[in-house]
């Protein structure tokens, strides 16, 4: 049972402190990020941990965050620095009342951190369990912990990956994973190949899968990262010249017939009324605009 003090609710989670761990269970409010919602509750081991900080938050809060080592999250590692703070898995808002308990707490968590900064040999945080599936804009990608595979939607797959085929890949044949937040523009997700050439535009890659309005949201998309991204290290081991990586991605400019192909597939999931006036203007524009 947990003593008074070892228990620390916010407005978006509750912080349980273990002796070598901390707890996260996070809310389920109408308010509550959908990554969270999905997360559910995370346990981090001190060992995972950086730093703590303890910041002034707006509208009088304050702001409790456990900074995650460098490799010790796989979820964060797919992540790449693109959550927004509200989406911050390691972040706690509390109400300013509560800034003397919530110190108390840093202190704490700072004398079990001892600022280990230096990246982890392994993944020490779990990441969601596999199978895992989501919908991008182009294809449903899944995976069962051994094989990635994407499976093309013909209302929104480009023509270089229709002639490809629906895509298999086995975890000894990738390198990494690299994820682009939907929440910001080219979003996708893509498979490092370890060998073969690889695409320079993502929506023309048969190893990637493009998001777009409502397709590959980051409750789905991130959490199917962080777990492949955990099965590719738990396969190499952690050698530095095979842990796989996650990177950002580079915008390229797309082909401007494969933009009209799009824009084509776009007006007729319109006219089939599976898609919004205010949806079609919004994703043309977005699709004219990378031309």
């Amino acid at each position: 049972m947990s003593r008074m003090g070892d228990v620390l609710a916010g407005f978006n989670a509750v912080w349980e402190l273990d002796s070598d761990s901390v707890l996260i269970r996070f809310e389920r409010g109408i308010r509550t990020p959908r990554l969270f919602q999905a997360l559910g509750e995370r346990r981090i081991p001190h060992a995972a941990l950086a730093e703590v900080t303890l910041t002034p938050g707006k509208r009088g809060t304050v702001v409790l965050r456990a900074v995650p080592r460098p490799g010790a999250d796989p979820l964060m590692d797919a992540a790449a620095g693109q959550l927004k703070a509200s989406g911050d898995p390691y972040r706690l808002v509390l109400p300013g009342e509560r800034e003397e308990q919530a110190a108390y707490w840093a202190g704490e968590l700072r004398t079990r951190v001892h600022g280990k900064d230096e990246p982890a040999e392994h993944y020490l945080v779990p990441a969601p369990d596999a199978p895992l599936q989501f919908k991008a804009y182009d294809a449903k990608a899944s995976f069962d912990g051994k094989t990635v595979s994407f499976r093309w939607f013909w209302t929104g797959a480009s023509s270089a990956k229709w002639k490809a085929g629906d895509q298999s890949f086995l975890l000894s044949d990738l390198a990494g994973v690299e994820w682009r937040s939907p929440e910001l523009s080219e979003g996708h997700l893509r498979l490092l190949r370890r060998t073969g050439p690889e695409e320079a535009q993502v929506d023309q890659d048969p190893a990637s899968v493009v998001f777009g309005l409502g397709y590959g949201p980051v409750h789905e998309s991130l959490p199917f990262a962080a777990s492949v991204l955990s099965a590719l290290r738990s396969s190499t081991g952690p050698a530095a010249d095979s842990v796989p990586v996650a990177v950002g991605a580079v915008s390229a400019r797309r082909d401007p017939a494969d933009i009209a192909d799009r824009i084509r597939h776009l007006g007729e999931l319109h006219q089939a009324g599976l898609v919004t006036d205010e949806e079609f203007s919004t994703k043309k524009a977005q699709l004219l605009a990378e031309l």
